[in-house]
């Protein structure tokens, strides 16, 4: 009896030892799969396609009205003949110098009459004429009484004020604050090439100096940012983004870059919400950021899924491109020409974005007809794959990872098609943080804190500028002049009030 009480219990220890192998074996299996996974999109971000674009399986869902935009597209296909490119004329405000090539011999070549103009012909070429600099003196006359003088002791002096001036008792007019401004913020040209171009002039600018400027000028702009953020604050919906920036000076690894914007990527006549784009630093990603600069703002706000936003008081819209991605990255695991389940949603997802294509020029309320009546389907299809597959999804673990980011930000995610004035997803801010993170490519760091407040100030006005249809030269140029005065009209700078 105690021979098979042993017996029964080494099988059950060896039953043990089994299953404890077979859990390690599961589990590195899962890890190998794991860095197969990462392995396979770290080769496809390096040598593949970056684009997002997603070519829809049609023949997952033959729907009536697909069949028939097919019909009328092929039909236009058959009368479609290829029309020749034409050139986009040259802006008429451009200064203009003919230059007429005309012949000595005006007499004809077969019995010797006079030529008489027919006609002419006219073609434009465009040409560049380099930067051109030149110093401004400031001659102030001084007057004196000769009387006075010869009476007294203290003879008073007659003299015209100096003008205001962006950088007092410096050389820098409001027209180079312009252009290093620009140059650094707009086109991503670091300091120490502006300082080598101004070499090429004869002119010794230092490093030191230009940042000095900019510094300078962005404390003139602080008074019209803060008047920029009341504004932004007022408006219905916000789209808002981070990323991460290196100071130098700092005991932090990683600070951060916070953007908040309203209105369209480019000016709307139909679209009254005004333009704005700002810019906020801080040394951390910490939900206090985004909850002080909002300051109890209680209207809707575009984000993807950090939970940090979560802390607002806003209403919170999900981002489809955000979970589109996602799905992406899951169907590039697929390998090529397989298609499984990601595709379903990708489909899906495209048709969504197919109906915001068709709806982005319609008013709120032609957006909110149209959203109920197709996209609410569609959004209902998502959600019965979404409960249908996520609890039975195994092996792919970027499709689990989209599955679950889809359950836990669905809420967000549907929220756009309650209201017209709602995006489908967040590119508003992914789009105006882009071209901070092309400068940060040039100049890679802040040296300071101070300096990256600074740039989040001139970042501001520069994308605020060309998202209103601004050249940004002339209106920081204009800025610097009028906020230099010793009560500058703030009002008047606003983009949408400013004056070409």
């Amino acid at each position: 009896m105690k021979n098979v009480l042993a017996l029964q219990q080494r099988i059950a220890e060896l039953e043990k030892l089994l299953e404890n192998e077979r859990q390690l074996s599961l589990q590195k299996d899962a890890q190998i799969a794991a860095l197969e996974e990462r392995w396979r999109l770290a080769q496809q971000k390096q040598f593949g396609k970056s684009a997002e674009g997603f070519v829809g399986q049609g023949e997952l869902f033959n729907e009536v009205e697909e069949i028939v935009e097919a019909v009328e597209a092929e039909q236009q296909s058959i009368s479609y003949t290829r029309k020749k490119p034409v050139r986009k004329p040259l802006p008429k405000d451009l200064p203009r110098e003919q230059v007429i090539h005309d012949i000595e011999d005006k007499t004809c070549d077969c019995c010797g009459g006079e030529l008489h103009k027919m006609g002419e012909d006219k073609s434009e070429k465009l040409e560049f004429i380099p930067a051109q600099i030149k110093v401004i003196e400031h001659i102030r006359p001084k007057y004196a009484c000769r009387h006075c003088d010869k009476s007294s002791t203290n003879t008073p002096i007659k003299q015209a004020p100096m003008p205001a001036m962006p950088i007092n008792k410096g050389i820098a007019t409001s027209s180079l604050l312009s252009q290093l401004i620009t140059s650094k913020y707009q086109y991503g040209l670091p300091l120490y090439r502006q300082e080598a171009m101004f070499k090429q002039y004869g002119i010794e600018l230092s490093r030191q100096t230009m940042s000095s400027w900019i510094d300078k000028s962005a404390a003139l702009f602080a008074p019209l940012v803060e008047r920029l953020k009341a504004e932004l604050l007022k408006q219905p919906t916000l789209f808002a983004d981070e990323t991460p920036l290196k100071v130098v000076k700092s005991d932090k690894v990683n600070s951060y870059m916070w953007v908040y914007c309203s209105g369209r990527d480019s000016p709307d006549p139909n679209n009254p919400i005004p333009n704005i784009v700002l810019y906020d630093f801080h040394n951390s990603r910490a939900a206090a950021c985004v909850v002080n600069y909002l300051d109890g703002y209680q209207g809707y706000l575009h984000v993807d899924g950090y939970q940090a936003y979560e802390k607002t008081q806003a209403t919170l819209t999900g981002c489809w491109a955000h979970a589109r991605r996602k799905f992406i990255e899951a169907k590039k695991l697929q390998g090529k020409n397989k298609t499984g389940k990601a595709d379903v949603v990708l489909s899906l997802i495209q048709k969504l974005y197919g109906v915001e294509s068709r709806v982005k020029d319609k008013s709120a309320d032609d957006k909110y007809t149209t959203r109920q009546a197709v996209s609410v389907s569609i959004l209902d299809k998502l959600k019965a794959w979404l409960e249908q597959n996520q609890p039975n999804l195994v092996g792919n673990t970027k499709l689990i990872e989209a599955a679950n980011y889809l359950a836990n930000q669905w809420h967000k995610l549907i929220r756009y098609v309650d209201d017209g004035r709602l995006s489908i997803d967040n590119n508003r801010a992914e789009r105006a943080v882009k071209p901070f993170v092309i400068g940060r490519k040039n100049w890679l760091f802040s040296q300071t804190a101070n300096g990256a407040h600074a740039s989040a100030t001139l970042y501001s006005i520069v994308e605020t500028a060309k998202v209103n249809g601004l050249v940004p030269f002339d209106y920081i140029m204009a800025c610097l002049n009028e906020l230099c005065q010793p009560a500058p009209d703030i009002d008047s700078l606003l983009p949408w009030n400013f004056k070409r």
